[in-house]
């Protein structure tokens, strides 16, 4: 091969290579300017971010929580179920002022576009609308409307009326367990529930990122509400309560109050059902009071015997005198004055015992002070003071001349099934270390006791209809006239059924009460609460139990053969 050949040759060579180092310059720059692109793309959503968080006017700073997490923290039940939680959402605001200063603030007249607005919400009262609208005054119409009901409202072609995207309280429930949550207000803070009391959780954005957790079980306040509204349309009650309830750590697993209301949307309608009939209204709660007499008693030592039997008839004490509602026959022993629900006996048994004692079984109970819960609404017992005179003591045995709430009569049956121990109730999932050591109020003899009786009452007694064949439930029923001007209202009773299961292991305590039921066909005419107030235990029950951990089992109860033999007949309340 010539030199010339060579050169050439070794000149291509060169040349080539330069080509392919050009090649990976310009791919290295084309790289670099890509990255540095992204980059740029990066910086300036950062400092939008920073000018959102920092110089937008009327804002505080926002840190990246604030960026990342929930305006408002989530609640939960006790399983994770979502309750209450934030969302972004529409509104309906009236701006008088989008055409200018002066003037009419409407393209329409406000009739007109009242009149537009009720055909997309159905709900809004048109006259107060038409007014609201003619004032001037600008406001939310609405607090929340879904997309398609914008785009309705932006068809009518009012300027006025304005769509803000606002962060919103969405409750997924409905009004599914309204009395335990609240709602929370226009002024962005937590109102009446648990939105209340974990308000400045639910804000903090050191906290909101971590759901708050209810003690509650969705699936258990659903039968809950679902059996007291049962209940309440079968007897026409003008309202009902109920609650269920860890006899072990206090923890409350159900709480309803009826009627309800919906938090997605509260208005003047709802306003009323906001009260919680379970926490914060007092009652005097009749014969449901006779097994924590007997209970007192036991513990006293001043009933000793099963089988002694005391005088039925009606007494005088002072001008009053002292009955039941129907003869229960010449003497009855204890377990059949709790049978049979005998006012007359039962009052002999706390004149044994005395005032003194009782009023202090009631006080270690907390039925001399608001009941324990976090729930902002609590009710104050009507309690007697000073020392109980003799017939104070004995109309308090069963049930009348002291007024509590449902909660507080919940509790004392968790202590009076437990072993005796009482605890407070609690609105929040508990660890086991979490659980309080409580207070001993009653020997666990006496518990075993009154577990015994509790279940012939369902078994041979006035509570008959809250027996569900394998669940082993126990209770009392009460029935009480509610105290007016002058008296006593005959024609209006409080209904409550107070029940534990499964008795041979108590797990918990479940209330029922209505609000002056009536009788109906469906309650055979009666009003009393063996009639309605036990079924919707008895109904209740098997619908929760396996839900909780607690099967039919129709092999085990409790041994009551040493009673049984002591009861002839039972009769109904």
């Amino acid at each position: 091969m010539t030199a010339v050949a060579v050169t050439t040759i070794s000149t291509g060579r060169r040349q080539l290579v330069n080509v392919r180092q050009r090649s990976l310059v310009v791919a290295k720059w084309r790289m670099l300017w890509v990255l540095t692109l992204f980059g740029v793309i990066a910086l300036l959503a950062l400092g939008r971010i920073a000018m959102l968080g920092v110089f937008e006017p009327g804002r505080g700073p926002v840190t990246m929580a604030d960026a990342l997490l929930p305006s408002r923290g989530e609640i939960v039940d006790r399983n994770g179920v979502p309750l209450a939680r934030a969302f972004n959402a529409y509104a309906l605001w009236f701006n008088p002022k989008a055409l200018g200063e002066g003037g009419s603030p409407l393209v329409k007249s406000p009739a007109e576009v009242a009149a537009a607005l009720v055909r997309v919400f159905p709900d809004m009262d048109q006259a107060k609308l038409t007014a609201r609208l003619a004032s001037g005054q600008p406001g939310y119409l609405r607090r929340r409307i879904l997309p398609e009901d914008a785009n309705k409202l932006h068809a009518i072609g009012e300027p006025a009326l304005e769509f803000p995207r606002e962060n919103q309280r969405f409750y997924p429930q409905g009004s599914m367990a309204a009395h335990i949550l609240g709602f929370v207000g226009a002024d962005g803070k937590g109102q009446v529930g648990m939105e209340q009391v974990f308000n400045d959780k639910l804000t903090d954005p050191a906290t909101r990122g971590t759901p708050q957790m209810l003690s509650i079980d969705l699936r258990v306040q659903g039968a809950l509400e679902d059996e007291l509204g049962r209940g309440m349309r079968e007897s026409n009650a003008k309202g009902a309560a109920g609650i269920i309830l860890d006899v072990d750590t206090g923890e409350v697993v159900a709480l309803a109050s009826l009627p309800s209301f919906n938090p997605n949307l509260i208005d003047e309608s709802s306003t009323p059902n906001i009260f919680n009939r379970v926490t914060n209204q007092v009652y005097e709660l009749g014969s449901t009071f006779k097994p924590i007499t007997v209970a007192a008693a036991l513990d006293a030592g001043t009933v000793t015997s099963m089988a002694r039997r005391y005088p039925a008839a009606p007494f005088q004490i002072g001008r009053f005198t002292i009955r039941d509602s129907h003869s229960m026959g010449a003497s009855l022993n204890v377990p059949e004055a709790l049978i049979h629900s005998s006012n007359v006996v039962t009052a002999q048994v706390a004149d044994e015992l005395g005032g003194q004692r009782l009023k202090a079984t009631m006080a270690a109970l907390g039925m001399n002070e608001r009941p324990y819960i976090e729930l902002p609404a609590r009710g104050f017992p009507i309690w007697p003071s000073g020392t109980w005179a003799r017939i104070t003591n004995m109309t308090v045995s069963y049930g009348h001349g002291i007024a509590v709430t449902p909660l507080h009569l919940a509790s004392a049956y968790a202590a009076m099934v437990n072993g005796g121990i009482w605890r407070p109730a609690t609105l929040q999932k508990l660890t086991p270390s979490q659980v309080p050591q409580g207070r001993r109020v009653f020997k666990a003899s006496t518990s075993a006791r009154m577990r015994q009786l509790l279940r012939m009452i369902v078994e041979d007694g006035t509570g008959r209809k809250a027996d569900a064949p394998g669940f082993r439930i126990g209770g009392k029923t009460g029935s009480a006239e509610k105290p007016g001007a002058g008296g006593y209202r005959k024609t209006s009773l409080v209904a409550t059924f107070a029940a534990a299961f499964p008795m041979d292991r108590p797990r918990f305590v479940v209330i029922a009460m209505l609000d002056e039921p009536q009788g109906t066909q469906a309650t055979s005419f009666q009003r009393t609460a063996a009639w309605n107030a036990a079924p919707i235990v008895g109904r209740v029950v098997p619908r929760i139990g396996p839900l909780v951990g607690v099967m039919p089992d129709e092999s085990h109860d409790v041994d009551i053969s040493e009673l049984s033999p002591l009861i002839p007949a039972g009769a109904e309340e």
